[in-house]
């Protein structure tokens, strides 16, 4: 007998249709040769501390750092659980061989794995590897199945996640709580979670900070076309006032008139990111709404898989184009002008280095029937998008003009779309993230008007004004933005490709950044402001209790995330990423506890933290203590 196990009874139910196991039991669905059985999500979890020993189960300074030799794992403490389990194990200890059919990541293999260990597996695993729940994919899948042992540095990583964020957050969060918490309250710390608080702190107080200075902008409106001096900001009001003095009552001149030509690039296929920066931006969705929509549309296999952080295709999906366009029947008249031509085949889409266990967000092709609001506001996004990738380059053309009044020289700039292109698909698009060169190689946003015609040359009246401005705070996080961040780990970046490089120094998975978000809000670090993010006073006072740049910097953080994905990519060790983190764990906690202690030999200075050593703060009179990292 041959046991599938996938990850929700949902998911099984379709796996067992396709492979005619349709017969019910308690637990599972038998026929054809093959039971299907499920878990539901997590059944397991990394043992707590007092599992280890019973010195861990009080909080007590003295006994971190806590770092188990082996660590274990158990069951989750729950009836449901339990008798799930007990089925899964009874069909384990009766199978010829096992499929491991886990959502198809790091986590989807660990959900898997740890019930298999659980269980004490003997038997062979082979690994189901799909991208969408359609039964054509399930088939073709079926028909491909892998070793399990193809998948152990996919396990390692997600177990050295794991481990990771047990050391890191146990210990730490129980350090600080026994340290700053004055019984009060826990203060939860995490690996993921504090860089992101403190990426929302950082903001917040910038804002807070920030002290408004004012400016001046010279303009004129000639022919009711406003005109910008082209000196940019005055720092005074009276050099303001000086040229506005200069060209009142003087005539204005046109002296030079440019067109250039250009083209705008189609948007990037969504990864799942992506498509929660835009929903947000859209729908007001909180990027865990959008994550809980986009894998309803998965599970009723609209879809593809959507826990993805790549924006490319792989060379195989592209002979499968035509025909998901041809299936998208409620865009007819969008991809009737691709029916019947071959279709574009650009790098920005299909690019199997780009691409390693799955693609972008597409649409399966099957036709989707009863979805709710949100459901039909994201399918439409991933459709569109799908769909514009293979339409033309939008052509447009920049006509800049130049003018003068006396010494003082103006401009204007607009921008006229002369042949749509993909935006027939996507309409409204902004173009700030977006690929916009001219015929020089330039790139710049321009607003998108149609100037009046001027002639070289032409002149007279214009009415001249000085408006005074000041100057902006940043602008605090929304959801979306917040995610950008994370993605980057907190650097600004708007260009799509140069973001696509830094993914992987990026803080959290696409799949666990949504968590990390409302983690936040449940422990009350943060809270909404209409659509911004903002800390509560217990978040900023958190952040303000970590002196450690370890813990709250998005960078290392990132670094640690590139360090996981290596692992995934057998371009780094396992062994050696829980090394380097035991020793960090252990050197907060002695950081922690040392710094700012009485010193131990002259009792007048206080331990402080120096780049190799602890020291005292009296050294310079004298004092020697010294106890090195």
């Amino acid at each position: 007998m041959i046991v599938c196990i996938a990850e929700k009874p949902s998911v099984a139910r379709d796996i067992a249709k396709v492979l005619g196991a349709n017969q019910a039991h308690d637990g599972y669905m038998e026929g054809n040769g093959y039971q299907v059985t499920w878990t539901f999500g997590h059944l397991c979890t990394l043992k707590e501390p007092q599992d280890y020993t019973d010195q861990w189960k009080a909080w007590a300074l003295t006994r971190l750092p806590m770092i188990p030799q082996r660590f274990g794992i158990k069951l989750i403490a729950d009836k449901g659980v339990e008798k799930q389990f007990k089925i899964i194990e009874s069909l384990f200890q009766k199978a010829d061989e096992i499929v491991n059919c886990g959502d198809a990541g790091q986590e989807g293999e660990l959900i898997q794995r740890w019930v298999m260990q659980k269980a004490l597996v003997k038997c062979p695993v082979k690994r189901l590897w799909i991208s969408s729940l359609t039964e054509e994919s399930i088939r073709e899948g079926f028909k491909t199945l892998k070793d399990q042992s193809e998948y152990q540095s996919l396990y390692e990583a997600g177990l050295s996640r794991a481990i990771g964020d047990w050391l890191l957050g146990m210990n730490a969060t129980r350090l600080y709580t026994l340290k700053y918490g004055q019984n009060r309250q826990v203060l939860s710390i995490g690996r993921v979670q504090t860089p992101t608080l403190a990426l929302i702190v950082k903001r917040y107080q910038e804002i807070q900070n920030f002290k408004p200075e004012a400016y001046w902008v010279l303009s004129t409106v000639y022919r009711d076309t406003t005109f910008t001096a082209t000196k940019g900001k005055y720092g005074s009001v009276e050099d303001g006032q000086k040229d506005l003095q200069s060209v009142e009552g003087k005539e204005f001149t046109v002296t030079d008139i440019s067109t250039k030509k250009g083209t705008e690039a189609p948007p990037r296929l969504y990864d799942l990111t992506s498509l929660q920066v835009e929903c947000n931006k859209k729908y007001n969705m909180s990027a865990d709404q959008t994550l809980q929509t986009i894998q309803s549309l998965y599970e009723k296999k609209y879809t593809t898989y959507p826990r993805v952080d790549t924006t490319y295709l792989s060379d195989d999906i592209y002979p499968k184009c035509p025909d998901i366009l041809s299936k998208l029947s409620n865009y007819v008249e969008l991809t009737a002008p691709l029916a019947g031509k071959k279709l574009p085949k650009s790098k920005k889409v299909f690019d199997n280095s780009k691409v390693t266990d799955h693609h972008a967000i597409i649409p399966t092709g099957v036709v989707p029937q009863g979805l709710s609001f949100a459901e039909e506001k994201v399918y439409d996004e991933v459709c569109r998008h799908f769909i514009a990738v293979f339409y033309p380059d939008c052509q447009f053309a920049t006509t800049t003009v130049l003018g003068k009044v006396e010494e003082v020289e103006f401009k204007t700039s607009g921008k006229q779309i002369l042949k749509p292109g993909w935006r027939e698909v996507i309409k409204n698009q902004k173009t700030e993230d977006r690929s916009q060169k001219s015929e020089d190689g330039s790139q710049e946003t321009v607003e998108e008007k149609t100037l009046p015609i001027f002639t070289k040359g032409e002149h007279g009246p214009h009415k001249p004004q000085l408006a005074e401005k000041w100057t902006t705070p940043p602008k605090p996080y929304t959801e979306a933005t917040l995610l950008r961040a994370m993605e980057t780990a907190g650097k600004l970046v708007d260009d799509e490709s140069l973001r696509e490089v830094m993914k992987e120094n990026g803080i959290g998975r696409p799949s666990t950044r949504a968590a990390i978000i409302e983690t936040l809000f449940k422990r009350n670090y943060i809270r909404k402001a209409r659509k911004s993010l903002e800390p509560t006073p217990t978040g900023i006072e958190l952040i303000g209790l970590i002196h450690e740049e370890l813990l709250k910097s998005a960078e290392l953080t990132g670094i640690w995330e590139k360090k996981l994905r290596e692992i995934e990519q057998h371009k780094y060790e396992a062994r050696q990423f829980l090394e380097e983190l035991k020793q960090m764990v252990t050197e907060i906690v002695t950081t922690v506890m040392l710094v700012g202690q009485p010193c131990p030999q002259c009792g007048k200075g206080r331990i402080i933290k120096g780049k190799t050593a602890y020291g005292c703060s009296e050294w310079k009179s004298g004092c020697t203590w010294r106890r090195a990292f």
